[in-house]
């Protein structure tokens, strides 16, 4: 057996050893996590938490699935890996299982090993499918943390890493914070629509590949698209032969309360970006959905890409026994209930409460607080005001997920309602005792 470890052993042991992402390694105090059930997780002391941020959002389907970890387990019995140029069942299947719940102009999966490649590998299908060589994304946005990736990314990662070329970047949607003036969200969507289209013109249609777009984004906000704002998109890229790439890493597979956010809206892509949700991060894995009309490019051309680990059957094996989960356990259904009964009006609530709760939004089971100094002038509260916060809710036994001045509640699919209510009245009183 190993030996008994304690927290401070496993942080300590950590520090000397790991290098950390997006962080200045010497100020790092890392929360040790030693197990995990549903949405809870625990440290090795004992000390529970209800995981609200569902680590780096994808833990859709909760710690510990027993579905998921045994398929994985007979998976090992049977073949632990096999190259990609191989034809694999549980690698067809895990395609078959993903297509099943696509629109029904999408035909092939490609298999990455995350989020950050699937969309580096979009644009590149993107790229060579028009022979075009410019990317359209926004400003709120996060792709990713790889070449084409972080620079199609619009927030302050992208700065230090540009290094990939052609990338253009527009402001999209968010009436909160309306880059336009606008006062209404009709507003707000066609006046988005008119600047894309505009930067779109300045930049010359004939050169613009993509448009890469979040379908809902996260990181950046949990931004739900207005209406007409993603059917506009579609029809500007339909008008000028531009192939739309939906980023549907975080906001896919039941996040939204729907198998994909883009359900939501009458808007078909020519190409799905997925990971997290998919599997729950249970074995690293990301995928790029492709149309037909796009699959169709490389049917006597070859792709020019390709991963040693894409479709890794421990991962594919793991994408089956998810998706049928959601499907015979009903977790699609289970976190648009949640939101619409119990997160929507809860989150309202402690807003109602709460002057410092600036805008409450989200869907299914991701939601964003935007927290204020003054509900009239939207100024941000201070971050040395967000990380007392975020001390008073882990005090309090729940792992928040906080993103500059916002607290992003975003619990996994299964979560229950009772779980929904202690996480509730978590927040109202770490809340009252912030200042």
């Amino acid at each position: 057996m190993a030996t008994p470890v304690n927290n401070s052993d496993v942080v300590a042991l950590d520090r000397a050893n790991v290098f950390h992402s997006w962080a200045a390694q010497g100020a790092l105090n890392p929360l040790a996590i030693a197990g995990g059930a549903g949405s809870t997780v625990w440290h090795h002391e004992g000390r529970t938490y209800l995981d609200f941020s569902s680590q780096p959002v994808n833990t859709n389907i909760g710690h510990q699935h027993p579905r998921l970890i045994e398929a994985i387990k007979q998976q090992l019995d049977t073949l632990t890996t096999v190259a990609p140029s191989h034809a694999n069942h549980t690698r067809a299947l895990a395609a078959r299982k993903v297509l099943s719940h696509a629109p029904s102009n999408m035909d092939k999966v490609f298999f990455t090993n995350g989020g950050a490649d699937a969309n580096e590998n979009a644009i590149r299908m993107a790229r060579l499918h028009t022979g075009r060589d410019k990317v359209i994304s926004r400003y709120r946005s996060y792709h990713g943390n790889t070449g084409a990736a972080i620079v199609a990314t619009g927030d302050w990662r992208r700065i230090p890493n540009e290094y990939s070329r052609g990338h253009v970047h527009v402001f999209g949607p968010y009436l909160y914070r309306s880059e336009f003036w606008a006062e209404t969200p009709e507003q707000e969507a066609e006046r988005a629509l008119q600047h894309l289209r505009r930067t779109n013109e300045l930049k010359g249609p004939q050169s613009v590949a993509a448009v890469l777009l979040e379908t809902v984004p996260g990181t950046a906000g949990i931004l739900l698209p207005p209406p007409g704002y993603l059917e506009g998109v579609r029809a500007l890229c339909d008008q000028h032969g531009i192939v739309l790439i939906l980023d549907e890493v975080m906001a896919g597979f039941g996040r939204t309360g729907d198998w994909f956010a883009l359900d939501a809206f009458n808007v078909r892509p020519d190409l799905i970006t997925f990971a997290k949700g998919v599997n729950s991060g249970y074995v690293p894995v990301g995928g790029v959905i492709i149309s037909e009309e796009i699959s169709a490019t490389f049917d006597e051309r070859g792709f020019p890409g390709g991963l040693t680990y894409s479709g890794h059957p421990l991962a594919a094996a793991s994408i089956v026994a998810s998706i049928e989960a959601f499907e015979e356990e009903n977790i699609i259904g289970n976190a648009a209930r949640i939101g619409a009964d119990h997160l929507e009006p809860g989150l309202k609530a402690l807003a109602a409460k709460h002057g410092v709760i600036g805008e409450v939004r989200g869907r299914g089971v991701f939601w964003a607080l935007e927290l204020v100094e003054d509900r009239q002038n939207r100024r941000p509260v201070s971050a040395a005001l967000m990380g007392r916060l975020k001390a008073e809710l882990l005090h309090r036994g729940l792992l928040p997920f906080i993103a500059d001045n916002r607290v992003h509640v975003v619990p996994p699919a299964v979560v229950t309602p009772g779980e929904i209510g202690l996480a509730l009245a978590i927040y109202d009183d770490a809340l009252s005792n912030t200042n």
